[in-house]
């Protein structure tokens, strides 16, 4: 059984040209610092076997030098071996950088991906008051309006009718068909009846027939005439045609007119009793079941649906994409009133704000793991010279720092240790 290993690979450079600020500013220290051990080393050699103050010159640029070349072989060991020799202990970055990786993962993970710090980090962001205030004025309200607009529009254009199509008849129908209809149309009718729902629906149709009826006297004679009795005389069929058709206005408006009337109260029991049989009635189930499989199984159904999702997609987009329409005006009126109470209402800021710590919490113990996770397997599959090359980018024009200090700071002990040695002679 043989294991393999992902190749290393080579790391992204994001920025070209801030690599390029860092890269400059990196050779500039480092010149720097050599400059300085440079120095030191001449002032070591022009005072080299003096003694009284220039004496302490040379003890404090020998010191120099002891400091910067042990400080160059500190910085220049993290990233590799000091004049290429394989000194043990050197080129730690490039040899550990798994270990680097594993650390770095435990870290992020223990100090920052625990609850206590992410509920405070979510409370002082203060979220929820900061939505508020920028939903609050009305150019963003309507920068926010005109993108998720545009957005919508796009992704209603590119839903495909063959995906539709597909989820009718492979998602929708099969569930149709596997859930009576009978039990949930039962209790529907029966709350739409208990509520008085269907009221409204009356109320139109009513207001709907009424209208019809007075404004179309002729076709009602006409479909009554062609009812009557062949042997009737026509004087008495238009006079009996003008009654029927005056008795239906009337007999209309007054159920119209009256929330009580028998006709309603009428509708109301037959409602009600056909609610009462889908629940209860075993022949009303089943003819309503009949009914459903015979719709389910119409070869047009597929196409019916996508018809129809078309015509809701086009009107739709239409009102999406007029900056003047309604949908956008309410939109951004919904918007606007939603900012202004998060901006003014602390305890909804207070609750929204607790609902995303929560949120953040649950995807942080749930996903926390597998997030850190990345840190060391793209670690991992770094080359190493070239980890240490990209780090030594990033950090090494402060670690340059160390080498000046050095330099400065042993001079000064050699100094103090050269005042030392006078005093103790």
């Amino acid at each position: 059984m043989t294991t393999t290993t992902a190749a290393p690979i080579a790391m992204i450079t994001p920025d070209p040209e801030a690599d390029s600020r860092r890269r400059r500013g990196l050779r500039r220290m480092r010149t720097l610092a050599v400059l300085l051990l440079a120095f030191a080393a001449v002032v070591y050699l022009a005072t080299l076997g003096q003694h009284g103050f220039l004496g302490f010159v040379n003890a404090g640029a020998e010191a120099s030098m002891v400091g910067a070349i042990a400080d160059w072989f500190a910085v220049t060991a993290l990233f590799r071996h000091p004049l290429g020799l394989p000194v043990p202990h050197t080129a730690l970055i490039p040899r550990h950088k798994d270990e680097l990786g594993r650390s770095l993962e435990e870290f992020v993970g223990e100090n920052f991906l625990q609850e206590r710090v992410i509920r405070d980090r979510v409370a002082t962001a203060t979220i929820s008051l900061r939505v508020g205030e920028w939903l609050a004025d009305p150019e963003h309200v309507r920068r926010v309006v005109d993108e998720v607009s545009e957005v919508a529009a796009i992704g209603l254009g590119n839903v495909r009718d063959d995906l539709v199509a597909d989820l009718i008849t492979e998602a929708v129908v099969p569930a149709f068909r596997e859930e009576r209809l009978s039990p949930l149309a039962g209790r529907l009718l029966t709350e739409v009846v208990r509520d008085n729902i269907h009221q409204g629906l009356v109320d139109l149709g009513l207001d709907e027939l009424h209208t019809w009826l007075v404004e179309h006297p002729d076709t009602v004679a006409d479909v009554l005439e062609q009812r009557a009795p062949w042997w009737a005389p026509p004087r008495l069929n238009e006079a009996v045609t003008r009654r029927v058709h005056a008795e239906l206005v009337t007999w209309v408006a007054e159920i119209r007119a009256d929330p009580d009337h028998q006709a309603r109260r009428a509708l109301d029991s037959m409602l009600t009793q056909l609610a009462d049989d889908l629940l209860h009635d075993p022949d009303t189930q089943q003819r309503l079941e009949h009914l459903k499989e015979r719709l389910l199984d119409h070869p047009q159904i597929a196409e019916s649906a996508i018809a129809l999702w078309n015509a809701l997609r086009r009107v739709l987009q239409e009102s999406l994409l007029d900056r003047d329409g309604a949908l956008r005006a309410r939109l951004a009126r919904e918007l606007t009133a939603f900012g202004v109470r998060l901006r003014d209402d602390a305890d909804l800021r207070a609750r929204l704000d607790g609902m995303a710590a929560d949120l953040a919490v649950f995807a942080v113990e749930r996903y926390g793991a597998e997030v850190t996770t990345v840190i060391t397997h793209t670690i991992e599959r770094w080359d190493g010279r070239e980890a240490a090359r990209r780090i030594e980018l990033h950090v090494g024009r402060d670690l340059q720092f160390i080498r000046i200090n050095g330099t400065i700071v042993g001079g000064l002990v050699g100094v103090l240790i050269h005042a030392v040695t006078v005093v103790v002679r």
